[in-house]
């Protein structure tokens, strides 16, 4: 109270607690780690140290707080063009940098303490030969940083190739942990079933809130149609390609995973369905529900 008049916070000054690990940027770690967990029980690794999960949860975080710092300073951090997400990091980006470099510094010397050699470039199998396996997922992590530079897309535009290989990147980097504790040959473990599948599934993940909001911004029902259409069909195909994967696994060790795929191509489907009801700010953190869901499913779907 001051004097006689209430003191009341606008608004828009108040975000709901709902949206903060979206705004901290969490969402995306929680997410990777749970992953790395299904990777590692389906491809029965038998201990997987915490400072994989540790190391993966900062690795991703640093990488979502970079890309949307960048954002925002593309963007050219004018107040009302930004996203709430990129608006918030912009106005704690000396922390966020502060935090990125800590992050950053904490998951080498996790890495190169606590995990085997193969993270991080040499193979523990195979002659000794350098591993490409890391070597390629920082390729990709570089290339998603350019591509987030100096690609140009107008607001009518969607940017699959970017959203593609973000996608790929945070399978690959999400199931490489746990293959560098398996015995896998590089081979298997980039044709596997359970990686590209997973891949898709980010994939349509992350191009969906670029479907929605550019549906959101067209008032041409065609053009509405086309784009549910662009997420609806890849999903139909993403679940039945699950369910066809899992009912072909007789030894009933991968069986979890693809239902644990379905569950989350089933729920963003359903959300895309229903996205009318939703704010844009409620849709992303509901698609970072819908990768978390799933873990769910497989913890239920293994004890049974």
């Amino acid at each position: 109270m001051v004097g006689d008049v209430p003191r009341v916070v606008p608004s828009e000054h108040r975000k709901p607690l709902w949206l903060i690990p979206n705004l901290l940027s969490l969402d995306a770690p929680f997410v990777a780690v749970a992953w790395l967990y299904m990777f590692a029980k389906t491809w029965r690794v038998d201990y997987l140290p915490w400072a994989a999960y540790f190391s993966l949860g900062l690795v991703v975080w640093v990488i979502y707080v970079t890309d949307r710092l960048l954002d925002a300073s593309m963007i050219g951090g004018v107040s009302g063009k930004l996203e709430a997400r990129h608006e918030f990091h912009r106005k704690h980006r000396k922390v966020f940098r502060n935090l990125v470099i800590i992050a950053g510094l904490s998951a080498v010397i996790l890495v190169v303490t606590r995990l085997p050699m193969t993270i991080y470039g040499f193979g523990i199998g195979g002659g000794g030969d350098i591993n490409s396996i890391p070597f390629v997922g920082a390729i990709m992590v570089a290339g998603f940083f350019i591509m987030s530079v100096f690609s140009t897309h107008g607001p009518e535009e969607i940017p699959y190739s970017k959203n593609i290989l973000a996608g790929i990147c945070f399978a690959y980097g999400t199931a490489m942990i746990a293959y560098a504790f398996t015995s896998f040959e590089t081979w298997e473990f980039l044709r596997s079933r359970e990686l590209i599948c997973f891949a898709v599934l980010c994939i349509l993940n992350i191009s969906a809130i670029d479907l929605w909001e550019h549906a959101n911004r067209s008032t041409d029902p065609e053009i509405k149609a086309t784009d549910e259409l662009a997420l609806t069909l890849p999903l139909i195909l993403l679940g039945g390609s699950a369910l066809v994967f899992a009912s072909q696994d007789r030894e009933l060790t991968t069986r979890p995973f693809f239902y644990a795929i379905l569950t989350g191509a089933a729920l963003l489907h359903i959300l895309n369905r229903n996205r009318a009801r939703f704010s844009m700010d409620a849709l992303r953190v509901l698609a970072d529900v819908v990768l978390l869901i799933p873990f769910l499913v497989f913890l239920a779907s293994a004890k049974s």
